[in-house]
């Protein structure tokens, strides 16, 4: 017999990306991804301890590890960050200075590219340009 649950979880706030230096941190995802920051937030008195960017669907959340009491370890799988136009991002993002970590992957159904932010956070431009369902041809 099968049971009905409600889910208890509806959706994601925002990823956490870890930091060092907040302020090197703003700067790149501000000018080099050109990412738009919404807000820092701070305990009363203190430093900024986190900001946060809106890329359009998920905030993505920069946190000074040090500021909140938590060891620094970089994220080793990339947060995927979506694309219009694949070729036009990766050559904008080129100027800015950001330096790619591989050739770009053709999925069969996407492309994308690895890069890294200055504290070492896995990164990627992704664009689908198949349906959604549609199947890879063979690699």
């Amino acid at each position: 017999m099968a049971t009905s649950t409600a889910s208890t979880v509806n959706g994601v706030d925002f990823v956490s990306i870890p930091v060092t230096d907040l302020e090197a941190s703003e700067s790149f995802y501000r000018d080099a991804l050109g990412l738009r920051l919404s807000k820092h937030w701070q305990r009363p008195g203190e430093e900024a301890m986190g900001a946060e960017f809106e890329p359009g669907t998920v905030t993505l959340a920069l946190i000074d590890c040090a500021k909140i009491g938590i060891e620094f370890q970089s994220t080793r799988v990339p947060i995927a960050l979506h694309v219009d136009d694949f070729d036009a991002a990766r050559a904008t993002l080129e100027e800015r200075g950001v330096e790619f970590q591989s050739e770009k992957i053709d999925s069969g159904v996407c492309n994308m590219i690895a890069f890294r932010d200055p504290d070492g956070n896995a990164l990627m431009i992704h664009h689908r340009y198949a349906p959604e369902g549609a199947r890879p041809s063979a690699i």
